[in-house]
């Protein structure tokens, strides 16, 4: 007699470790959560000893409470801008970056243009680009990597040369003040004009993007300085990538375009 068949259930086979495009089931990660809460209370430790530091302090230079208290206030009112600005630019990498790594890189370091090309950069060595299908997990998690050991070398660096470099920053302002302005500023400007300029050829759209991105951001810094409004500079980032992107969703949606 002949055997019975053994029918085996057909599955799927499972995407190569890494390779899959649904970085968000990565990017949620709870271990990647718990990092997320050692950091904030960090901050936390941090803000808390450096009050205290700061009231010990206020009598040696005549500070009464009520001005620590304004100035506490003041501070936190201040602040208030700046947070909502680099909210919104949260808010629109939180589909390429997830919860976590945008909590703990751009909402806290405040740094979206770094780490944005910070990842693009690692992503680029990779034969890959943020957004598309060649944005994997594996892609992700070196992305990630990337903006994070900058991240902590940038902080590590500057807690280490900024009393090396106090030296020399005096000594140069003393001979050219404006040197220590202008070099600084011509090298960001360059840095990030080159990564924007890398993808104008792509499309039409990338175009538009760019060149309104840019507009919204001249704008405000235009209006920032006749109307001595301040917070428009750190606002402008923010308008200007979401207005961007609402630019580059009009100019691609087919029913709108048409």
């Amino acid at each position: 007699m002949h055997q019975p068949l053994a029918f085996q259930p057909l599955t799927s086979q499972p995407l190569a470790s890494g390779s899959s495009t649904d970085i968000l089931a990565i990017a949620n990660n709870p271990v990647l959560w718990i990092c997320v809460a050692g950091v904030f209370g960090v901050i936390i430790i941090q803000s808390v000893i450096f009050m205290k530091a700061a009231r010990r302090a206020a009598p040696s230079v005549e500070m009464s409470s009520q001005d620590i208290r304004t100035s506490f206030r003041s501070g936190a009112v201040s602040a208030i801008g700046p947070s909502l600005a680099v909210s919104l630019v949260a808010i629109a990498l939180l589909g390429l970056f997830g919860a976590p790594a945008v909590l703990s890189r751009i909402g806290l370091i405040g740094s979206a243009a770094y780490d944005v090309s910070a990842a693009g950069i690692a992503a680029g060595s990779m034969g890959a680009k943020l957004g598309d299908a060649s944005y994997t997990q594996s892609v992700f998690a070196v992305a990630f990597f990337a903006m994070s050991i900058g991240g902590a070398m940038w902080m590590l660096a500057t807690l280490i040369l900024t009393p090396i470099l106090r030296k020399g920053d005096a000594k140069i302002r003393s001979v050219n003040p404006a040197a220590m302005a202008i070099v600084p500023a011509a090298a960001l400007i360059g840095a990030f004009s080159c990564l924007g300029l890398t993808e104008l050829p792509k499309s039409a759209i990338h175009v538009l993007s760019f060149v309104v991105s840019a507009a919204v951001m001249g704008l405000c810094l235009l209006l920032a300085k006749r109307l001595g409004k301040s917070w428009l500079r750190e606002w402008g980032l923010g308008f200007s990538i979401v207005i961007g992107l609402g630019a580059a969703f009009l100019a691609a949606a087919p029913g709108l375009a048409a």
